[in-house]
């Protein structure tokens, strides 16, 4: 791949992305830090919720202290924070969607934006499927696609399923032909061979960013102390948010119900990530009788989680699980766990089981079967995890997918 150009100084992207949990911040994080290594001539601004200025507020700093002149964070007003609705209900997920399409026309207008980047085009889903218009063109990440779900090996479709592949279809033959689409970036590498977009509409995969560090993994030890992990016990850690039950924590709970003592002795859970104060009463209850009625260690930490914190929390793992139930789309846990070379179990469905097996990142199961998930536990007790997994394969892998290729990929399509 060729180097981006240098921007030129009329150029004025607005990066649009109103989440601030999950990924969000990380790949904001590697935009700004490309951007200001190259010096781009450009105006970058970042339009985000007022939560995001106060939760990352190292990500904002990092834009100023680097390339004040360059980029600029903007915040929403509170008030149209306050008209964005949860994400509850379908009803609530379309209103907000369009409330944010209303907030990106209006942002992109008012800081006179050559072009956006969408950091979530799934959202733009309702919108741009009614023909909603936009007055610079634009580019977007696209996350979730499923119509190529049924070539993956073990996907048999629901008819619920068959719904979403159809609506899919039709967005996606909509937004290929808006007349302001510039790029299509999908983290899904299959995806791409479907698509036969325009000439003048780029399709492309996009990386989905890892930082790929030099493994230092000599202060494991002390973590693992100051979290007072039983000595003879094989570390699996659950890491993210716990807001919703796609996680599998309670199908892990289940499984570790159905091991027997002389395994469970053998096991240590660290629970990791976003939780709210109902959530977490809920968990911890199930924690609490589990470690009454079995031999198992279970070890929760829920709050906010540094990046720095996530890398050691990684290290510090045995085996890292992804036991999501029927998950869409990429997941960062494969590539934090391959960054640092620890195998995962992880669900067999769609895309993530499908890379976990060509890159040989570990064992799948189906994860909305406990009994296939104690089995999967069982497997990694019982035998050597380097036979479960190939290490230089998730170091590719991690390599494949680095932080700063995912930004020069970017960068080499927007505004080039």
């Amino acid at each position: 791949m060729s180097n981006p150009v240098f921007l030129e100084s009329s150029f004025r992207i607005l990066l649009f992305d109103l989440s601030i949990h999950g990924h969000h911040a990380a790949y904001i994080k590697h935009l700004i830090r490309y951007w200001s290594e190259k010096r781009f001539k450009g105006s970058l601004f970042v339009v985000v919720s007022p939560k995001f200025i106060e939760v990352h507020a190292d990500v904002v700093e990092l834009a100023l202290a680097q390339s004040a002149s360059t980029i600029e964070f903007v915040a929403i007003t509170i008030e149209e924070e306050a008209v964005l609705n949860s994400r509850r209900s379908k009803f609530d997920r379309a209103l907000r969607n369009l409330r944010e399409w209303h907030l990106l026309q209006k942002y992109a207008e008012s800081l006179a934006a050559t072009e956006c980047l969408l950091m979530y085009l799934d959202t733009c889903e309702l919108p741009l499927v009614l023909g909603s218009g936009l007055a610079c063109p634009f580019s977007g990440i696209y996350f979730r696609p499923t119509f190529h779900y049924s070539d993956l090996a073990g996907y048999v479709p629901d008819l619920k399923e068959r719904l979403q592949q159809w609506r899919e279809k039709i967005f996606l033959n909509r937004l290929l032909h808006h007349p302001k689409l510039k790029s299509l970036f999908c983290l899904d590498p299959f995806v791409v061979k479907y698509l036969d977009p325009p000439a003048a509409v780029g399709v492309v995969h996009l990386p989905d960013p890892v930082e790929t560090n030099p493994l230092v993994d000599g202060d494991t030890q002390d973590m693992r102390s100051a979290l007072a992990i039983d000595s003879d016990r094989l570390v699996f850690l659950l890491f993210g948010s716990f807001e919703a039950e796609r996680k599998g924590v309670y199908q892990l709970f289940e499984a570790l119900e159905r091991l027997p003592p002389s395994l469970c002795q053998k096991v240590c859970i660290i629970l990791v990530g976003n939780a709210g104060q109902e959530e977490q009463s809920r968990i911890q209850v199930r924690v609490d009788s589990l470690c009454q009625h079995h031999p198992v260690q279970i070890i929760t930490r829920f709050g906010f989680i540094p990046d720095q914190d996530v890398e050691q929390y990684f290290l510090l793992a045995d085996v890292a699980l992804a036991i999501y139930q029927r998950h869409v789309g990429m997941s960062g846990i494969l590539l934090l766990a391959a960054a640092a070379q620890k195998p995962v179990l992880s669900s067999n469905y769609g895309l993530m089981g499908e890379l976990v097996k060509r890159h040989h990142l570990g064992l799948t199961v189906n994860s909305t079967v406990p009994e296939e998930i104690a089995a999967g536990l069982t497997r990694f007790l019982l035998e050597s995890s380097q036979s479960l997994s190939d290490r230089a394969a998730m170091k590719a892998f991690a390599e494949q997918n680095s932080a700063r290729l995912f930004a020069q990929t970017v960068f080499q399509h927007v505004s080039n």
